[in-house]
């Protein structure tokens, strides 16, 4: 078990550090064509394009560390008043309807990466499909999140503030 986390982690570590480097990527971006605009009275080209890209990965990646981390909307006070049996269960319901959205995500994410893949961005010429390539990738890091949950694996990685001081 201990190599399948540490695997997935290690997996999940480069999607972390894709999403921070398209951030930073996008703010630095669009700092650029503001400065160049206002400056200049030039905008780059590709500029717009790149940073709506960049955006829609940043999106869904957030949303696959956000199950990772488990920030999804949960009624804690509502469910804590049945028990911890019936909470323990409900997590793995919760765990199945996450997989659920994670191969409805792979199987439509890629029905629309393939459909648009004939047609290009005007600006950069880039396909259209790298638009939607993100989403059969977030569903895939989805679906393993949920599996780990199913199979007791932790896959918290950073605690709140509260949580960390015990509160």
């Amino acid at each position: 078990m201990k190599v399948i986390k540490r695997l997935a982690l290690s997996i999940d570590s480069i999607f972390e550090w894709f999403s921070l480097t398209a951030l930073t990527s996008m703010t630095l971006i669009v700092i650029i064509q503001v400065i160049t605009r206002k400056l200049f009275n030039f905008v780059f080209f590709w500029s717009e394009e790149v940073t709506l890209l960049l955006m829609v990965w940043f999106s869904f990646m957030g949303i696959a560390i956000g199950f990772r981390e488990k920030l999804h909307i949960a009624t804690d006070s509502f469910t804590n008043r049945f028990g911890k049996r019936f909470n323990q269960i409900w997590d793995k319901v919760i765990a199945l309807v996450v997989f659920g959205f994670g191969l409805y995500l792979v199987i439509n994410g890629w029905q629309f990466t393939i459909d648009q893949y004939e047609t290009t961005l005007p600006a950069t010429g880039l396909t259209n499909s790298l638009y939607y390539l993100v989403m059969p990738i977030t569903g895939i890091m989805i679906c393993v999140y949920s599996a780990l949950s199913l199979l007791g694996i932790e896959t918290i990685r950073h605690r709140g503030l509260g949580e960390e001081f015990g509160e």
